[in-house]
């Protein structure tokens, strides 16, 4: 779960750093566009996997 989180949140960074610097949607563009159900899901994956990365932040300070 740990390695779908972390690919899906690499996934998401990628895309965003594309939009930042190209205005280019990546996931969109495979897709089928933004509203299309795909990308929804993929973006709402996207989402879900940076809140569950999240404990890996709050781990790290539980341990030290």
């Amino acid at each position: 779960m740990n390695k779908l989180a972390l690919i899906l949140v690499i996934i998401g960074a990628l895309n965003w750093g594309l939009i930042g610097l190209f205005q280019f949607d990546l996931v969109a563009t495979l897709f089928g566009g933004a509203d299309s159900l795909m990308s929804r899901i993929v973006y709402t994956l996207v989402g879900l996997a940076g809140i569950y990365a999240i404990k890996f932040l709050v781990g790290d300070r539980e341990r030290a």
